[in-house]
């Protein structure tokens, strides 16, 4: 019986320690910004950031961090907060970028692209004539995944 209550407490700890790690990737991510002026933020993460033209863009001043959205999806009420949000309104482009700190991205891939799907339906209500690129950032391999 003892073996069993050491197996949940060191997988509770794992949770615990995935969850923590993932919560200061986010503040980590969301204290980032990319200009021309320079650049605000942790420098290794920065490093890996000017590594792609689509993060570069989506780290700008002009992108928002942590952005709470509301609305119908599916006639039922939905309240979400958004990683980075970046409305471009000279391509009339709303760029979407969830951060996942998930080691193995097929246990909840399907459940990530049903979560962006629905931020692009909220999105969709504000912005309508606007296209929308949704991108999920893997923090464990900084894979770039547009969904």
């Amino acid at each position: 019986m003892s073996n069993d209550i050491h197996q949940i407490l060191s997988e509770a700890d794992r949770t615990k320690y995935a969850t923590d790690a993932g919560t200061h990737m986010h503040i980590q991510l969301g204290r980032i910004v990319i200009s021309d002026q320079g650049h605000k933020g942790d420098g290794g993460l920065i490093e890996k950031i000017l590594q792609n033209p689509i993060l570069i863009k989506l780290f700008s001043p002009l992108a928002q961090t942590e952005v709470p959205i509301a609305g119908l999806v599916n006639n039922r009420f939905v309240s979400r907060r958004i990683d980075r949000v970046l409305v471009d309104n000279q391509n009339k482009t709303v760029w979407i970028l969830d951060y996942k700190t998930d080691v193995n991205r097929d246990v909840f891939i399907d459940v990530y692209r049903n979560q962006l799907q629905e931020y692009a339906k909220l999105i969709r209500q504000i912005y309508p004539d606007y296209s929308i690129e949704k991108y999920i950032l893997w923090t464990h391999n900084w894979m770039l995944e547009r969904v």
